[in-house]
């Protein structure tokens, strides 16, 4: 385990886009742009951790340090994150501008995410409110769509960064007939195509869904856990005190905060504050590690 070092400053909160244009083509394209740029902006922050005006430093732990850390634990519940923890870039936003460019979401409805998007990136739309939405906008859409096109984006966009350490440790704790949860604000579609890879059931996912009625997507949301609510989600399945947490993000932190013992993944600059505060060793896989 070695000590990081991370000089840190403060960032820009919010982000400011052009107006769309008045053709259709070009409204999906300024919203790819936008779900671009704020890759491009999540990617900078992660870069030497960009927050407040301080040095941070917390303990990094290599691979086998990790895998040791959560086996000593002898765990009974493990409990996931998705997105940045068990593969790297956010699904969840992947593929709201995938199903945008492929054709799946009507024109309407792309209008409409259109100005909500716009307005989360600009502050004005909170987290669990998009997450939402990214849901509700295929309402009318039938679920079986939904799936195969869940199933045919996590193949082509997301499956090769799926980190190998994560998934080593999946099928470790897998073998030893640990409880696993999932647990994102992403979609429940494409994360349980996506948990499939770990072995993961669906009825061990909680995540953002709404209600399907007559095999039909509807805009009555049923869930969207993220922040507090990944511990509400957790608490109404029954999971209250988990041994083992992962999560990369901050809005993982109350998840993490319940946990036996915390294991922030891939940490954003904000969980990297907060991991110094807490006292929790951090650990990245080799793919996104800091030099």
């Amino acid at each position: 385990m070695d000590t990081l070092n991370l000089h840190l400053r403060p960032i820009a909160s919010r982000v400011y886009l052009p107006e769309f244009s008045h053709g259709y083509g070009s409204k999906i394209k300024a919203l790819s742009d936008r779900i671009r740029i704020a890759a491009r902006v999540r990617d900078a922050q992660k870069s030497r951790a960009l927050i407040v005006s301080q040095v941070v430093s917390v303990s990094r732990l290599t691979t086998s340090e990790f895998h040791s850390a959560v086996f000593a634990l002898s765990p009974s519940v493990a409990v996931f994150d998705c997105d940045g923890t068990l593969w790297s870039g956010d699904a969840g936003s992947s593929f709201m501008k995938w199903t945008i460019e492929t054709g799946l979401v009507s024109r309407e409805a792309t209008d409409w995410i259109d100005g909500r998007y716009r307005g989360y990136l600009k502050g004005d739309v909170s987290e669990i409110a998009i997450c939402g939405e990214m849901v509700q906008m295929y309402q009318r859409l039938r679920e079986d769509e939904m799936r195969r096109a869940a199933k045919n984006f996590f193949a082509s966009q997301i499956e090769a960064n799926i980190f190998p350490e994560m998934k080593q440790l999946v099928d470790e704790l897998r073998a030893r007939g640990i409880d696993i949860w999932a647990v994102s604000s992403t979609n429940n579609w494409v994360i349980e195509e996506g948990v499939r890879r770990f072995g993961i059931p669906a009825d061990r996912v909680l995540c953002a869904r709404v209600q399907v009625k007559d095999g039909v997507v509807t805009d009555t949301i049923l869930d969207v856990p993220t922040d507090e609510g990944k511990v509400a989600s957790l608490k109404r399945a029954g999971v209250t005190a988990p041994d083992a947490v992962f999560g990369n993000s901050v809005h993982d932190a109350a998840m993490l905060a319940i946990a036996r013992r915390a294991f922030p993944v891939n940490p954003t600059p904000a969980l990297v504050e907060r991991s110094a505060q807490e006292g929790w060793p951090i650990f990245y896989p080799a793919s996104v590690r800091p030099a």
